[in-house]
Formats: C-alpha cells, sequence, structure tokens
C-alpha cells in the first residue's frame, strides 16, 4: 500500500496542501520529529486510478436545493483538485482521505455503460432528465483516455433521454456530435462553471481545470453548434472572487450564454479544515477577512447546512449577493422570470421527456420488473 501523505505541504498542480485523516477512524497519525530520523521530502503526489463495481450508476436525490432528481457520477475522486469541492468528504465513505487522496485516488465505474442500458430498460423506470456528473467532473482529465462519460451520453442519446451537464472542463467540446444531435430535440443542457476570470487565482483554486478563457471558448463552440449552454457562477468565495460576479456574467453572455446562476461557497466536513489551510497558504494577508464573511453568510459557522441556505446563505452579506447576481442578470439580458431569490434557478433549460425510448432488453433475460 502506497505511503500516505503527512503533513502539510503545497504541491504544483494540487490544490490541497494536506491529507486530513478520515474522520470515520478511530485513530489518526500525526508527524512528530524525535530529533532521530525524518521522513524524505516527498516531492510529488502520485496518482492512482481503479475500477469501481457498482450494482447502480442512476443516483436520485430529493433534495430541494438541486434542480435535478437523478444524476450519474462516472468517476469517484477528481484529478481537477479544486480545494473546496464539496464531493471531498465522499472520499471518506472509500477509507481515503478527503485532501490529497481525493485528487490522486481515482475510481471509474467500467461497467457505467452496461448497468445504465439495464437499468433503462427496466419496465418502471420513469424518465426524468439525468444530471451527468455533478459529485465529480465527468470531464476530468482522466476521461480522455477512459471516455465513460462519452459511452453514457451515447447511450442517452440513442434512448433520446434528457440530460444536464456542469464542468470546469474543455473536453466536453469533444463530445459535441453527441450534444448536437441531443440539442436538436431539446434533450441536453450544459452549464461551465467559472470560478474566477483570473489566471493565478484559477491555478491554486482549482489547479487541473481549464482556464477561463478556454471555458468562455467552449461557450462559443456549443452556441455556435446550437447546444443550449449556460454559466454557473460555482461556488462564489467572499473576499477572493466575489468581486468578479458581474464580470464573469458580461464575459458569458458575451460567450454565447443563455442561462446562470451561482452557488456560494460551500465548507462541509473536511473542506472547512482544506479550505483554511488553502488561505493561510495562499492568502495569508487575508484569511481571517475571508473566513469572516464566510461566517457572516453561514449563522456565524464555516457551514449551515440547512436546505434553503446551504447554496446562497444567508443574511445581509448573501443579501448583497443576490441583488448584485440579479441586477447584473438582468443587464445582461439573461432570459429568466425568477425573481432572485433563488440563485439556482437558472433553468438549466427545460428539457423534454415524451421522447425517451427504452433500449431493447435482452429477452434471454429474465426480468422481476423493478
Amino acid at each position: 500500500m502506497e505511503r500516505k501523505f503527512i503533513g502539510h505541504q503545497a504541491f504544483k498542480g494540487r490544490g490541497a496542501v494536506s491529507n486530513p485523516a478520515v474522520r470515520f477512524e478511530a485513530t489518526r497519525v500525526e508527524p512528530w520529529h524525535d530529533g532521530w530520523y525524518e521522513d524524505e521530502i516527498v516531492e510529488h503526489v502520485s496518482e492512482t486510478v481503479l475500477p469501481d463495481s457498482a450494482r447502480s450508476v442512476i443516483t436520485t436525490n430529493n433534495s430541494p436545493d438541486v434542480g435535478f432528481d437523478q444524476s450519474i457520477n462516472p468517476y469517484r475522486g477528481c484529478s481537477h483538485g479544486c480545494v473546496y469541492c464539496f464531493a471531498r468528504p465522499t472520499h471518506a465513505y472509500l477509507g481515503l482521505s478527503p485532501g490529497l487522496d481525493f485528487e490522486t485516488k481515482l475510481f471509474y465505474k467500467a461497467d457505467a455503460v452496461k448497468i445504465l442500458e439495464t437499468e433503462l430498460a427496466r419496465p418502471k423506470y420513469l424518465c426524468k432528465p439525468i444530471a451527468l456528473g455533478i459529485n465529480t467532473d465527468g470531464y476530468q482529465p482522466l476521461e480522455k483516455r477512459l471516455e465513460i462519460t462519452r459511452g453514457i451520453l451515447g447511450v442517452l442519446a440513442r434512448c433520446r433521454h434528457p440530460v444536464s451537464i456542469v464542468t470546469k472542463s474543455a473536453l466536453v467540446v469533444r463530445d459535441i456530435d453527441l450534444l448536437a444531435d441531443l440539442a436538436r430535440d431539446g434533450l441536453v443542457s450544459v452549464m461551465l462553471s467559472i470560478t474566477s476570470l483570473n489566471s493565478d487565482i484559477k491555478r491554486t483554486l482549482e489547479p487541473r481545470t481549464a482556464s477561463p478563457q478556454a471555458r468562455l471558448r467552449v461557450m462559443q463552440q456549443l452556441s455556435k453548434e446550437g447546444i443550449p449552454v449556460g454559466v454557473l457562477i460555482a461556488p462564489v468565495i467572499p473576499g477572493i472572487t466575489d468581486h468578479e460576479l458581474e464580470d464573469i456574467l458580461a464575459a458569458a453572455k458575451e460567450a454565447g450564454a443563455s442561462s446562470a446562476g451561482y452557488v456560494l461557497l460551500r465548507l462541509p466536513h473536511e473542506v472547512k479544515t482544506l479550505f483554511r489551510e488553502w488561505l493561510a497558504e495562499h492568502y495569508p494577508d487575508r484569511a481571517k477577512h475571508v473566513m469572516s464573511l464566510i461566517n457572516q453568510t453561514q449563522g456565524g459557522k464555516d457551514y449551515d447546512s440547512t436546505f434553503g441556505r446551504r447554496m446562497s446563505g444567508s443574511g445581509a452579506y448573501a443579501e448583497v449577493l443576490r441583488s448584485r447576481f440579479e441586477l447584473a442578470r438582468r443587464k445582461c439580458g439573461f432570459d429568466s422570470d425568477h425573481d432572485g431569490r433563488d440563485p439556482h434557478a437558472h433553468d438549466r433549460h427545460d428539457l423534454v421527456t415524451h421522447l425517451f425510448r427504452p433500449p431493447a432488453r435482452n429477452q434471454a433475460q429474465l426480468t422481476l420488473g423493478f
């Protein structure tokens, strides 16, 4: 078993600067200098990729805070390395750290296409839009080699099944053929997530994602092909990126985005520790101020998980963000009739479900009808 990184150290191309202990473990290891022996300095963290055995690929939820009922995540872990990623704590369920392990210990659903076809063929399956790659980015670097996401898109296209995508990657343009086919029948929506237009901020905040300018070019390409595309400003980080809200909306609209939304920074479980470490490493001069602003939007805490508040916050500072977003959205000319109270009402574009045709079931295989 590869030795886990212990301690704190910034690595080029990595977001986290530590590997915090798994919250379910009763014991934890901390570095200690006894004056005799010191571990060799770790210069890089190697990446491992393993198959993830899954009996189902469609995950359902009933959260009132998200705009979908079901989703598919082709991968666990994400080498994009976004330090703020809300999915990091899920790595603890695998006995791995939400820190550097999340970025370097990656898993893929090797049989995703076959399992999806089986699930869609079930007699009681009810067609609802599927959100693809929500927990971790379906177009992270690993997808270029494995093409799990493309395989899933191929199944959904053949079955005329509606799908929405959120990504920070330029790799999505590889699948323009499938996306354009789906778009002709109102079956797809693509949201490009942009946190900052500043490449210097992007390099440490989300090191292995596409540059902001590349994401804007992706919007132009998708829009040109008639594929509904929008911008999701996620996350908005008080004191770091919040001043860019209006500029991002304007740039996205110019690039062809037709819908927009934003998500305030979320710091569940270990993410709060990782983010504080990131602030201390890259913004020591304003770390206290940034956390103060975050606490103001979270009822005095690092994170308020209450439905209705966890995505957009509460309090005066959160209200100012909401007002700024709504004013800028209207000024830029985004088509939406929501009142600004819910920043996630960017519609993800309306998708149709009546064209769905399930894949042919293997007649030789018995089914219990569920």
